[in-house]
């Protein structure tokens, strides 16, 4: 019996694969993916199609992820810039820097959005000023990120469960109550009536676009900084496999559950559409606090991982200047808390300015950057390498 309860206490007796998994899980359903908003943006609002695209787009950051983190691995590369300056070889002076732009992008936009959801999803729980709820987003991602990329592993496996928890508890009950509206709707989009907040026509091509262009902007956030603890390639195949089964479930089940009010007329004037459904559905008393939870923790661990990547790259390209081992060990702690306090107030002060906006439209030139900063070159990189540098 002792033995079973400190497995259970014991968080680092969960498997480093599962740990990586779930990281990646929480980097691509933030805030914006646990409101519904994404999910119409770049899936239902494209038709019938938007069933199937999830294979596609979980299949392509599944295999992506997989290449960039056993590259990582092999070549010890734990933070971005290595990472691009090892991958990009005679073109790094300019691909290099082309690629920190575009993390700088994905940092202004992905941490920006989560501390304006998380904010205005605080604020309108508890009535307080909008500054006050960002404030208090900002302090939690900024204790999470703080203390290194094992915490962050640790708490994104945490909030991993409770998101998919909620998930469940959410989508279940409705997709049971609300499932002959969703077969009318997917009956409906089969015909070519397309959503209410749709300008689509439904054809294949725009919506295979849409998750391509998904995927490139998800891509930006490969996780270079988690494979220092990684000991075997085989830990890395298994994370893949478990990224696509974990993010597959997940889109796929929001998908049919949000079909019960793609033609509801509330959905036109409405922010979240996750919160329309659980309107129209059942046990919405209960199930609307649930929701916003896990939009605040979506926002959180989304901003969360962010944050931690570019706080790594910081803080290694100072110590990679520093002559002993013990020198960066001296200090590391408080680095790393500038680095943090530095990149969580940038984001907090962005958020100020309700961009919620622009950063949908950032979405889309983070996925072009992505685009040229990274799937060209993997692509590149498999053809002449042949696979071999993996």
């Amino acid at each position: 019996m002792s033995g079973k309860k400190s497995l259970l206490v014991d968080k680092s007796k969960m498997p480093l694969a599962m740990g990586i998994a779930f990281v990646a899980f929480t980097t691509q359903f933030g805030g914006g993916f646990a409101s519904g908003a994404q999910i119409y943006q770049y899936f239902i609002n494209y038709g019938i199609w938007c069933l199937l695209m999830p294979l596609i787009t979980q299949g392509l950051y599944a295999l992506f992820f997989w290449y960039g983190m056993r590259y990582a691995y092999k070549h010890k590369t734990y933070d971005y810039r290595s990472f691009s300056d090892s991958l990009y070889g005679k073109t790094r002076p300019i691909m290099s820097n082309l690629y920190e732009i575009c993390y700088l992008i994905m940092i202004g936009t992905a941490s920006a959005a989560a501390f304006a959801t998380g904010g205005s999803t605080l604020q309108m729980l508890f009535g307080i000023p909008y500054w006050v709820c960002t404030l208090i987003i900002a302090a939690f991602i900024f204790v999470i990120a703080l203390f290194g990329t094992s915490v962050v592993r640790k708490c994104a496996s945490t909030l991993s469960v409770l998101i998919l928890i909620g998930l469940v508890l959410v989508l279940v009950p409705n997709i049971i109550v609300q499932w002959d509206a969703i077969i009318a709707a997917i009956s409906n989009l089969v015909s070519g009536k397309m959503p209410v907040i749709s300008g689509e026509s439904g054809a294949f091509g725009p919506a295979l676009y849409s998750a391509v262009l998904y995927f490139f902007f998800q891509l930006a956030s490969v996780m270079y900084q988690h494979m220092e603890p990684v000991t075997d390639k085989k830990q890395i195949n298994k994370a893949a496999i478990e990224i696509f089964v974990f993010n597959f479930f997940a889109m796929e089940l929001s998908i049919i559950g949000l079909l019960a009010v793609a033609y509801a007329a509330d959905l036109v004037t409405a922010t979240v559409p996750m919160l329309v459904l659980v309107q129209n559905g059942v046990s919405s008393g209960l199930l609307t606090p649930i929701i916003s939870v896990l939009i605040i923790l979506g926002s959180i661990s989304t901003a969360v991982n962010m944050i931690s990547g570019i706080v790594t790259r910081c803080v290694n390209a100072v110590e990679r200047r520093m002559r002993s081992e013990q020198e960066r060990q001296n200090g590391h702690l408080v680095r790393n808390a500038i680095a943090t306090l530095i990149f969580t107030f940038l984001a907090f002060a962005i958020a100020q300015f309700g961009l919620l906006a622009v950063v949908k439209q950032g979405y889309a030139y983070l996925g072009y950057a992505a685009f040229i900063t990274l799937f060209i070159p993997f692509i590149i990189h498999v053809i002449v390498t042949k696979g071999k540098e993996i």
